[in-house]
């Protein structure tokens, strides 16, 4: 088992929450579908969940809709915790760099505020 947690920033901001609330119903129900097989599946097929190589940790939830895939990206932390810190569309083949920065970011902003308390 695994727990999926949403990244939020230093002023309470969630952008996971905030990706979900865009999209429609059926899209946000598919993501909630795919986050639950993460959670629950001793072995999740890489076609909805993997590492991103040459990345400081990034790890990426896939989820295909219609043409579409959303991605989520995140990071791992202690045991089986899944720290998502934002999802985007992605309209092509390579996760976009500026993606992975994002995320990358995000990681040390969190476990440092996480190593201060």
């Amino acid at each position: 088992m695994r727990e999926i947690i949403f990244y939020r920033t230093e002023s309470g901001g969630c952008p996971i929450e905030e990706f979900l609330n865009a999209l429609t119903f059926q899209q946000a129900q598919k993501v909630a579908w795919v986050l639950q097989l993460i959670e629950e599946l001793d072995v999740v097929p890489v076609q909805y969940f993997k590492k991103l190589v040459n990345t400081d940790g990034v790890w990426e939830i896939r989820v295909p809709f219609g043409g579409n895939i959303f991605r989520l990206l995140g990071f791992l932390e202690v045991g089986n915790v899944i720290i998502l810190t934002h999802g985007f569309q992605k309209k092509t083949q390579e996760t976009p760099k500026k993606e992975i920065k994002l995320a990358e970011n995000r990681k040390k902003e969190y476990l440092n505020r996480r190593h201060l308390q």
